[in-house]
């Protein structure tokens, strides 16, 4: 569990793509999961783990995004051009430069998250007294995700992506869930040196995991045992499978 002298939290979400393949001119983190917009779940979590600050990344028919969340209490940073996650966080350097502590990044289309994961991921980060710690889960299929290559003493080695895994790194069922907490003063300071050397042209946030790595930092693994968790959302269908497991949940 967190501790009181725990470093402060603040929380970015990422939420400033369209999602193309949701079929709508709505912007994908407002489609609703169980009658609310998938992107006030995951705010809703990062204040339940005691963020003291929530930044929404908004890209994508902005002002539809702010309209859905009037009523929540967070800030904005606009991404005028999308050009990768770690452009995206970039963003919101304007609204932490008075911040000293750990910021946590989630993604806007995955809201099946529960508190006991986050709140494990923090206290893992905590104890191990980490650079930065990253989510990660086994799944039955892990095609196209980065695989996680761990050292000897399951600390992160480096995260493999699916199209460069050798045939012995794509047997890893353990991928990488997109979910990062990295010290704050860590991650601006790396962030300007990702470069956008790859097919997409796009700055990736887990690049900065290496760089953290080359200077001897580390970089720490919480598991969770609840792969549904990690769940992300890029088609309808996919929304209305997540709509059958957050009702089952809700059964229970």
């Amino acid at each position: 569990m967190k501790k009181i002298s725990d470093p402060a939290l603040a929380t970015i979400i990422l939420a400033a793509g369209k999602g193309t393949r949701m079929k709508s001119d709505a912007p994908k983190v407002i489609h609703k999961l169980a009658g609310l917009p998938m992107v006030t779940r995951v705010i809703q979590l990062s204040e339940a783990i005691g963020s003291v600050k929530t930044v929404v990344i908004i890209g994508y028919k902005y002002q539809m995004v702010m309209d859905a969340l009037a009523d929540e209490n967070v800030e904005y940073a606009l991404q005028k051009d999308q050009l990768g996650t770690g452009h995206a966080v970039e963003q919101a350097r304007d609204n932490l430069k008075n911040f000293k502590g750990n910021v946590l990044i989630l993604s806007g289309d995955v809201p099946l998250l529960s508190k006991s994961t986050l709140l494990n991921l923090l206290s893992t980060h905590s104890s191990s007294e980490a650079d930065a710690t990253i989510l990660s889960a086994d799944v039955d299929d892990p095609t196209g995700y980065g695989r996680v290559i761990r050292r000897n003493d399951n600390t992160l080695d480096k995260i493999v992506e699916h199209k460069d895994a050798s045939d012995d790194q794509r047997l890893i069922p353990e991928i990488n869930a997109g979910i990062y907490i990295i010290n704050s003063e860590t991650l601006f300071e790396l962030l300007p040196k990702v470069k956008n050397k790859n097919a997409q042209q796009e700055y990736y946030l887990p690049d900065v995991l290496p760089m953290i790595l080359s200077k001897k930092g580390k970089v720490s693994i919480e598991k969770t045992e609840n792969s549904h968790e990690i769940l992300g959302v890029n088609t309808v269908k996919q929304l209305e499978e997540l709509n059958e497991i957050f009702k089952k949940q809700d059964e229970k």
